[in-house]
């Protein structure tokens, strides 16, 4: 059996300041974001990168495994701040966004991101629906969401808001009226 070590602080760091760095370079630059630059920017050498992500299409994952993992997990922190419901439309709006923001990274990555078999995509689709579901059942328990909304049919409904507001402005200007909307036909009084 093969034993991973931990990472060091100081690895962990530079791992986590080169995913920040590389996701707005590929969002800036798209495919043509150099490397080297990812490093520069990050306060890291080549080496250094190459030893994290020894490949581009290495980098591309990992950045959109961080994005979409850290979406994931506001989940929790919002249900933790405020009521149910409006932890779902406000985890809703930050997912909207967040995939507004990554839709570039989302082109990059290509197969990788539908692929079923893929590492991104089981990822992704793991922890976003483990999310959403957690969210879902809160606010269903809490008598704000229809009973027979299921978390998938939130996820679906989600995505098709944030092309629609990205579209609308090509930016997520009109995602939160469009959200808020979605929401209260969701809402257990609509039923």
């Amino acid at each position: 059996m093969v034993q991973v070590r931990p990472m060091r602080a100081d690895a962990r760091r530079n791992h986590e300041r080169l995913l920040r760095v590389a996701v707005e370079a590929f969002a800036e630059h798209g495919e043509g974001a150099s490397l080297d630059d990812i490093a520069k920017r990050a306060g890291v050498g080549s080496g250094t990168l190459y030893r994290h992500f020894p490949t581009r299409q290495a980098l591309l994952e990992a950045a959109y495994l961080d994005r979409v993992e850290a979406i994931a997990a506001r989940a929790d922190a919002l249900a933790a701040e405020v009521p149910p419901h409006q932890a779902l439309v406000e985890w809703l709006y930050e997912l909207g966004a967040g995939m507004i923001r990554m839709r570039g990274l989302k082109a990059l990555l290509g197969p990788a991101v539908t692929d079923s078999g893929s590492l991104v995509s089981t990822g992704c689709g793991d922890s976003v629906k483990a999310a959403a579901g957690r969210l879902v059942r809160a606010a269903q328990q809490e008598g704000a969401l229809r009973r027979d909304v299921e978390p998938i049919d939130v996820l679906r409904l989600a995505h098709g808001v944030a092309t629609a507001s990205e579209l609308a402005d090509g930016q997520d200007r009109h995602l939160r009226r469009y959200l808020t909307l979605l929401a209260e036909g969701l809402g257990a009084q609509g039923r």
